[in-house]
């Protein structure tokens, strides 16, 4: 039986894709320091390792496809096939710098760089013409200033860290997500190529029914066109008529964020009877 070979990241974003999996039909079971799930689909092989080698490993075709930040795919300089942006972690890679130092200052002189993203600092600084050393580091970045470097070059979703830190930001050297990545010869082949766009298809259905709940109502004869008119949805309503004829049931997929004004309003023109509910997966 063939096999897709699928590789997930462990730390940060491991409960995300996870979850995403799950959701979409890929029962997995994870022992406790396991690294390779057990998959119920019979035609899938997983495997956990560290997001910074994921883009290799999937460029080499050691694994079909797999999931990391673009900022490793950038960093490591990997060619794999982008097949989403799956939005999960959105993070800015950003150089900072001790409160009290000024830009004009570390151009006049060669100051000491730490980072865990080498390729992506070494190219910002020489397109910013610094004078530097690079330090690389492994975690903990922003202990570094000022006694140990000058400058990092780090991520950060929040900035909350560098301000503890008292660093402050000088730049966005890039913003970064994570992505669904696969090999370049495994799309080439068409076995592999149907399950990773049936994958693709399962996870645009779960991230978009996260943005939407369904609406249903019942609307009274009188009031049906007022409202029918102005309610929001993907395409166009479900209508079904009311036994007895006093009125409609009615179906709507809304985005979460318009609930909070959508279902005081419905209740204001007249609408009754008004369920919210989640859904799982939803298909454009």
């Amino acid at each position: 039986m063939e096999k897709l070979k699928i590789v997930i990241p462990k730390g940060r974003i491991y409960t995300s894709i996870i979850k995403l999996l799950i959701e979409a039909g890929y029962g997995l079971e994870v022992a406790e320091r396991a690294y390779t799930p057990i998959v119920e689909d019979d035609e899938i092989e997983a495997k956990i390792m560290k997001p910074q080698n994921i883009p290799q490993l999937v460029e080499l075709g050691a694994h079909d496809v797999g999931f990391t930040g673009y900022d490793w795919i950038v960093e490591t300089q990997s060619k794999v096939i982008e097949i989403m942006d799956l939005g999960f972690n959105p993070v800015k890679i950003v150089a900072a710098v001790p409160m009290e130092y000024n830009e004009a200052d570390l151009k006049s002189r060669q100051i000491v760089v730490a980072t865990e993203y080498e390729n992506i600092t070494r190219q910002y600084l020489e397109k910013m013409n610094y004078n530097y050393v690079l330090l690389r580091t492994f975690g903990a970045t922003e202990v570094f200033p000022p006694e140990d470097a000058d400058m990092i070059v780090d991520n950060t979703s929040t900035g909350r860290t560098l301000k503890e830190h008292n660093l402050k930001i000088i730049d966005t050297v890039m913003v970064s997500s994570t992505r669904f990545i696969a090999n370049r010869k495994a799309l080439d082949c068409p076995w592999k190529r149907k399950k990773i766009s049936e994958i693709e298809v399962l996870f645009n259905g779960v991230l978009n029914a996260r943005s939407r709940v369904m609406l249903e109502m019942n609307i009274p004869k009188d009031k049906f066109d007022n409202i029918i008119k102005n309610l929001p949805c993907m395409k166009s309503p479900t209508v079904s008529p009311l036994f007895g004829g006093e009125g409609y049931a009615v179906k709507i997929a809304v985005k979460k964020n318009t609930v909070i004004k959508l279902i005081p309003e419905l209740k204001r023109l007249g609408a009754s009877d008004i369920l919210e509910y989640e859904l799982r997966k939803v298909l454009l």
